[in-house]
């Protein structure tokens, strides 16, 4: 897609020439900007909102440019307000207003149209051949992530939109179309200065903005009623270094931009070389939610944490200024970023990231069926006998995904991967050799796929198939620490609570994963919890479109109030991790930053008093709640976001 560009069209009608804006921004002191070099930016990182440039504006035309000011000048009347403005209210921005902001845009502002609207006939865009298209591929992440506005977690926004084959009649939008929970607008963001405007412009005005680059998350942090939303997706610069120096490192980089996704950064480190930490899904934004978040990897049995190797960072804060945050410029910043979570502090545009070399690495997938004399208490008893083994793998540095589900009557686990970094293949299979024996005498039916390859990216692509879109499922999780499981009685207690919520209906995803020793010495802000993990758990329930309220509102308030509670009794002092965990965690602070959140909570509120961005069980969002309720638990998206 052709970027927009905000040095033609409408600043040009003002007499802004890309003269005038590439002085207004080369004459400002770089520590006005706290960017160290501007020759390490991308060329979207250049086009640049200033005070330069607002002045020049503001001497033309008669446009009132103190709606994209800097910093804001009516702090105290947005303060006072109870509730983000929405289209309702009469200080809502005018049509005038909204074209103004289109035009300094360069025609980047996108009038939201929900993507399953061409399945309702009194849609303007209806088209029923479309419509059979987008049902066929509703789970197709690469092609939803296409939409500006299209995400994962659907039931949180409200559901208001769906295609009617999975339109839910639990909810009260069944079988109609409105745009609910989905922004208002969309701006489709190819260089920093467009960020800088639609942060301005909604601060100044009061409204929701929020952040999207794919929307995979699980909590829906991309949507909200009445919002901007800010589409990074687009912004696809990447650039590999041989040598960068920051503090303490000095060796391989590569600098990613936002709309990055994961296959395109390991497409990277293959082409020269390397090894990235990054995630195990195709589609997942590398730079986005995962690594802000903390982000796990197939990886970070060996190297640790995708944040761990974060080394600087660009973004726009609330206040609409472009920064760098890194080891020596705006450290409170760089340090709440890795892994204080997204859509918080600000909106970041790129990133530089360590790059390792390039390694060999082993993976086996297999599936295991219950079934004859595999029975179900055979299969548990399996499962013991390798979780038994789970910090032997782990200390080896081995990582492991997989899944126990509930199919056809019979639990069907499949090993999505296991991923032995570092290791040949006769190595891995010697490791595995008495697991595997053990397993044979207790009558499992197992037909391993064991390769090597002498590259990640390789193994990754191999061992990790694209996933689909779940849109009818809500999950919770929790971390089962080495303490837990390094003693036999936690240990047995802790199978035996994976199996009683998955007997009662739950299923379940499952890692073997440990953060390396040292890494609890990294000072940033992922979860302490991770650094003692041995076993990632997460439960998770799915629904039908003809299922009734009850039984929905049954399963979700088991998984949140029955279920994770037995878990959570096994592991006090642990936590869980925000990207994949429940949309209501109780006492979330603590389950996704431990000690840290205090620390996180005083930088939110230094780098954004006003609350400019909010996300669900974000630091900072206990000072804000939504208006209305799902299924009479769950804080809807789709509802109105007011102070407490």
């Amino acid at each position: 897609m052709a970027r927009h560009s905000v040095r033609l069209g409408f600043w040009a009608a003002f007499g802004v020439s890309q003269i005038l804006w590439a002085e207004s921004v080369a004459t400002l002191p770089p520590a006005y900007w706290n960017i160290v070099d501007r020759s390490g930016l991308f060329d979207f990182e250049k086009d640049q909102l200033t005070d330069g440039v607002l002045g020049a504006l503001s001497h033309e035309g008669s446009l009132d440019l103190s709606t994209y000011s800097f910093g804001g000048t009516s702090v105290a009347k947005r303060q006072a307000k109870e509730c983000k403005t929405y289209p309702t209210d009469p200080e809502w921005p005018s049509q005038q207003q909204w074209k103004d902001l289109d035009d300094l845009l360069g025609g980047a502002l996108i009038k939201t149209v929900p993507e399953a609207s061409i399945c309702y006939r009194n849609s303007t865009v209806s088209n029923s051949t479309q419509c059979q298209s987008l049902s066929d591929s509703w789970g197709n992440s690469t092609l939803r992530i296409e939409d500006p506005t299209s995400i994962r977690s659907v039931l949180f926004q409200g559901m208001s939109c769906m295609p009617p084959a999975f339109s839910a009649n639990f909810l009260s939008g069944y079988q109609t179309c409105t745009v609910g929970g989905f922004p208002e607008y969309v701006v489709n963001a190819t260089t920093v200065a467009q960020i800088q405007l639609s942060v301005n412009f909604a601060r100044e005005h009061n409204i929701r903005l929020v952040i999207k680059n794919t929307g995979h998350d699980f909590g829906a942090k991309s949507v909200g009623k009445g919002s901007l939303s800010i589409w990074t997706h687009h912004l696809k610069d990447a650039a590999f270094y041989d040598r960068y120096e920051a503090g303490n490192f000095t060796g391989p980089a590569v600098k990613l931009a936002a709309g990055v996704q994961v296959h395109e950064a390991y497409a990277l480190a293959k082409k020269h070389g390397i090894t990235l930490v990054g995630g195990e899904g195709k589609t997942v934004g590398h730079i986005g939610g995962y690594i802000q978040g903390g982000g796990h990897s197939p990886l970070t049995s060996i190297w640790g944490m995708a944040a761990d190797h974060a080394l600087s960072v660009e973004l726009v804060t609330a206040d609409g200024r472009f920064v760098t945050a890194n080891s020596t410029m705006n450290p409170d910043l760089y340090w709440a970023i890795r892994g204080g979570g997204g859509s918080t502090y600000g909106v970041v545009t790129s990133m530089v990231i360590k790059a390792f070399p390039q390694i060999r690495v082993t993976t086996m997938r297999y599936n295991m069926t219950t079934g004859g004399n595999f029975t179900e208490d055979r299969f548990w008893e399996a499962q013991k006998a390798y979780v038994d083994n789970f910090a032997y793998y782990a200390d080896l540095g081995y990582y492991a995904y997989y899944r126990i589900r509930h199919v056809n009557g019979e639990i069907f686990h499949d090993m999505t991967s296991w991923v032995a970094p570092n290791t040949s293949e006769a190595d891995f299979r010697a490791s595995i050799g008495p697991l595997v024996a053990k397993w044979r005498v207790i009558g499992v039916p197992f037909e391993p796929v064991i390769q090597e390859y002498d590259n990640f990216p390789d193994a990754w692509a191999d061992g990790f198939p694209q996933e689909a879109w779940t849109w009818n499922m809500r999950q919770a999780s929790r971390f089962f620490q080495r303490e837990t499981l390094s003693n036999e009685t936690t240990r047995s207690a802790s199978v035996d609570a994976i199996r009683g919520v998955f007997d009662e209906g739950a299923n379940l995803i499952m890692f073997n994963i440990r953060n390396p020793p040292g890494s609890e010495d990294i000072d940033n802000a992922v979860n302490p919890a991770w650094r003692k993990i041995l076993m990632f758990a997460l439960m998770f329930v799915t629904w039908s479109p003809t299922d009734s309220t009850e039984y929905v509102t049954a399963l979700s308030r088991n998984l949140t109030y029955e279920w994770n509670p037995r878990w959570k009794a096994l592991t006090p002092g642990s936590g869980t991790y925000m990207s994949e965990s429940d949309y209501i965690e109780p006492d979330w602070q603590q389950s996704f930053f431990g000690s840290k959140y205090q620390r996180l909570y005083d930088i939110k509120q230094k780098w954004d008093p006003e609350g400019v961005f909010y996300a669900q069980n974000a630091v900072g969002s206990e000072d804000w709640r939504m208006s209305e309720m799902l299924l009479g638990h769950l804080p809807s998206q789709n509802s109105k976001l007011c102070r407490r």
